[in-house]
């Protein structure tokens, strides 16, 4: 049996320069894979579009997500989104002041 993990959130390495990303893998289970995200500054971020669904929740920060059809969506600290497989999608902005920090869950 192994033993308890305990983290924060709040720890992890920083984004190495304003517009950019670091993503963290806290977990693998189950084909599930949870991941720690830390970004600062981003506007127009890359275009993703996954092969399996995605549950993101905006941990502190703020930001806006766009998608294929042109529409964004804001999100603030406890926000979160379901994205399905597939969903074309982006980080449209954040906030240059704060780091924004997101908790993704990649589903199988």
């Amino acid at each position: 049996m192994s033993a308890p993990r305990f983290g924060s959130l709040h720890d992890g390495p920083a984004p190495a320069a304003p517009g950019a990303e670091t993503f963290t893998e806290l977990l693998r289970a189950g084909g599930a894979r949870v991941e720690r995200i830390a970004s600062r500054a981003v506007r127009d971020g890359d275009w993703y579009e996954q092969g399996w669904a995605e549950f993101v929740l905006l941990v502190a920060g703020a930001a806006r997500l766009g998608f294929a059809d042109g529409t964004e969506h804001p999100l603030a600290p406890g926000d979160w989104v379901h994205l399905p497989a597939c969903c074309r999608h982006r980080v449209v902005w954040t906030d240059p002041a704060v780091e924004a920090i997101w908790l993704a869950v990649h589903l199988p």
